[in-house]
């Protein structure tokens, strides 16, 4: 038998829709089902917009909108999450709204004008969105005023007039948490008794290592330049490991082509013009999603349910801020850093591809189980989830977080 540590956990939940095949639980305007999701059909809405080369252009709109999802629980934030393509110069938008009961709760907020380049539009979070129910940062709706107990998520397709292609969706979803708890939250150490140890002690995945660091003085225009890139190089990472990085000829356009071309070509494509960064969660999760994988951005209660990630094969990225000294191996200070986790050691110890490293070879770490969980939860548990569609999840826990 194996016997957890007590914990003080966050509630946390997950909701996504797979489209076209969920698209009837919401309600549908001015699109259609197509073969890759949701497309334009007959567009009963126009929408005017002033893209990156200074000329306002009329788009055709349509837009899907989700059920309410309620959540049982007393919402703090949500952070929305979703993949699709927008050919030529198509674009998404993605809002969200809290709901209470049988109503909805705030207004609509914009969380996202994305698209898959960006020629047309400047992929952008939108600031300056604050009232007395709640506020945006950057890519998470925080609820400041209002009394939310669920969420709703609607996206907009939008292509120029007189373009012939259709924007597409494929799948949207939002993870919803409560307050965080006010006590530090126990270690998920397990206690072993005469048992095998946990699923994923013992399992490290095979996980190309990158350095963001190599790429410190180059292309400043995305958010600084590589010392800042940590996100998409971890996405980066991940996509190669389930060989789904983008073709060389995608990349070719970097000059000069550098240590390493796909890493500037998804910081570039991960850039969010208002956060002026590459670190917007769910644009990189969008990314990753042009590339033939399932993604999205979810925080998970514990490295006990990291570790189902691990042993059904897929690593985790995961963001969390410490100060040098606060988890040994990780000896610098960060207000947010993203890392892959690739595994644990047979003592449940776990194992890190860190991107900030001067070198490739100096990307694996190994730290302290508890003070990195410690680091990891206090600053939300968020992970992206990246696999291949014929990688299955590991099942999901009572409270769906995935």
């Amino acid at each position: 038998m194996i016997d957890a540590a007590p914990t003080t956990r966050r509630d946390v939940t997950y909701r996504g829709f797979r489209l076209p095949g969920d698209a009837g639980l919401g309600s549908l305007s001015g699109l259609r089902a197509g073969g890759r999701g949701l497309e334009l059909a007959d567009p009963v809405d126009r929408l005017d917009h002033t893209g990156a080369d200074g000329r306002t252009r009329r788009y055709a709109a349509g837009s899907w909108t989700s059920p309410p999802v309620p959540v049982g629980f007393a919402v703090r934030d949500v952070v929305p999450s979703w993949t699709g393509d927008t050919p030529g110069d198509c674009w998404l938008r993605v809002e969200l709204r809290g709901w209470h009961d049988d109503a909805p709760a705030t207004g609509w907020y914009v969380l996202a004008d994305w698209a898959a380049d960006d020629r047309a539009i400047r992929r952008t979070s939108v600031p300056g969105q604050r009232d007395a129910d709640a506020r945006v940062d950057t890519d998470t709706l925080v609820v400041t005023g209002a009394t939310v107990t669920g969420w709703q998520v609607r996206v907009t397709l939008l292509r120029p007039e007189d373009a012939a292609d259709s924007p597409v969706l494929r799948a949207v979803g939002a993870v919803a948490s409560g307050p965080r708890p006010t006590a530090p939250v126990e270690p998920s150490r397990p206690t072993a008794r005469d048992t095998p140890p946990p699923p994923g002690w013992g399992t490290v995945l095979d996980v190309p290592r990158y350095s963001q660091r190599l790429h410190a003085a180059s292309h400043p225009q995305w958010g600084g330049g590589g010392d800042s890139w940590c996100s998409p190089t971890c996405t980066s990472m991940v996509l190669a490991f389930f060989d789904a990085a983008p073709a060389p000829d995608r990349y070719a356009w970097v000059t000069p082509a550098g240590p390493r071309p796909v890493v500037v070509h998804a910081a570039r494509h991960c850039y969010d013009h208002s956060y002026a960064g590459a670190g917007n969660w769910p644009f990189n999760t969008a990314y990753a999603g042009l590339h033939g994988v399932d993604a999205f951005v979810t925080r998970l209660r514990s490295l006990t349910e990291a570790e189902a990630f691990v042993a059904a094969g897929i690593p985790l990225i995961v963001s969390a801020a410490f100060a040098a000294g606060q988890v040994p191996g990780l000896d610098y200070d960060t207000a947010g850093h993203l890392m892959v986790l690739v595994g644990f050691t047979e003592a449940g110890a776990p194992v890190l591809n860190d991107p900030y490293a001067p070198d490739d070879d100096a990307v694996r770490r190994i730290v302290d189980r508890d003070r990195f969980e410690a680091a990891w939860q206090g600053s939300g548990g968020v992970a992206y989830v990246l696999r291949p569609p014929g990688v299955p999840l590991p099942p999901a826990p009572e409270q769906p977080n995935w």
